[in-house]
């Protein structure tokens, strides 16, 4: 009875050891990206992290992007561009890091600048559900690290952004602090969990006052911050997939972007609004992993615009 006992508790810790090998190796599972709080940006990712999730390469360097090491000040014959933005420039688990827009981007600068630039650079700081208020504190933070150029990218919710907060690290499950001991406790606590309601983020959801506005006046510093340094700002929103089609925008949404439009339009700001381009363009749906986030395909044809739009900036 005893051995049974025995082989019954080899062979079900022999079955935990596989399904954490095959968590770890196969999906990415106990290595996690870990945030840390920031008083002014309210969180930002870990600096200096490797990992795979679900196949997809990612890796934070020491400045807290999703990018490669890179100097502070780069060399004259570097191009470099600093791209600011949430998930979407990010790109998440569910995006490699050769796909992310800044990737794509370098690679098609590169193709085009060679000429002029021995190294083309497409710095991505970025992190979920980041706001103008969480972008431009990082911009004040950091600098623009001797970029010719700052690319904004926002969608429609990010002009109803709340104020930064480190509330969510450690506390949210999507923004943990640490690394899990185990592959199979990060499943637990990730999916089978029932996430604990963190009371003081009621008082931010509903925060008081006109937001819209105060986003903008955070888009107009940015803009402000890179007139100082002398490099251009290019300013670019991506919509909800909903808001493609018919019906199209919600009215709060409409009147929201034509603030925006009167914003740009007074602050002499190069914007792109890629509604009416996806409306334009045969089964934008294509485009999406989900609801918001763009998919390599997005992607593709968010990179090839900016680029277009950095080019003829540049010749101006």
């Amino acid at each position: 009875m005893k051995m049974i006992l025995i082989l019954i508790l080899v062979t079900i810790a022999g079955l935990l050891a596989a399904i954490e090998i095959a968590l770890r190796s196969l999906f990415g599972f106990g290595n996690p990206l870990i945030y840390i709080g920031d008083e002014q940006i309210g969180y930002l990712l870990a600096p200096n992290q490797r990992t795979r999730r679900f196949g997809n390469r990612i890796e934070i360097n020491e400045y807290s992007m999703r990018s490669a090491s890179i100097p502070k000040v780069s060399a004259p014959s570097t191009l470099r561009v600093l791209l600011l933005g949430d998930s979407i420039a990010n790109g998440g688990w569910w995006t490699d890091q050769d796909h992310t827009i800044s990737s794509l981007l370098m690679r098609s600068l590169a193709s085009v600048t060679a000429e002029n630039y021995q190294q083309v650079e497409v710095l991505n700081a970025s992190a979920n559900s980041w706001g103008p208020r969480n972008e431009l504190a990082y911009l004040q933070k950091f600098g623009n690290f001797n970029a010719q150029a700052v690319v904004l990218l926002i969608n429609t919710d990010d002009l109803f952004a709340t104020v930064p907060t480190s509330l969510p690290v450690g506390r949210d499950r999507n923004y943990p602090e640490r690394k899990p001991a185990l592959a199979l406790l990060e499943v637990w606590q990730r999916y089978l969990l029932k996430q604990k309601p963190i009371p003081e983020m009621k008082a931010v959801h509903e925060e008081a006052g006109d937001r819209v506005g105060v986003n903008l006046e955070a888009i107009g510093k940015i803009q402000a911050l890179t007139r100082e340094n002398h490099c251009q700002f290019l300013l670019i929103m991506t919509p909800l997939l909903r808001e493609i089609g018919q019906p199209g925008p919600r009215d709060y949404e409409i009147q929201a972007r034509q603030r925006l439009s009167s914003f740009v339009q007074a602050q002499q700001i190069t914007y792109i609004d890629f509604l009416p381009i996806f409306n334009s363009t045969p089964n934008p749906q294509t485009f999406y992993h989900d609801h918001i986030h763009l998919n390599l395909q997005g992607n593709q044809v968010v990179g090839e615009i900016v680029k277009r739009s950095l080019l003829q900036l540049w010749e101006n």
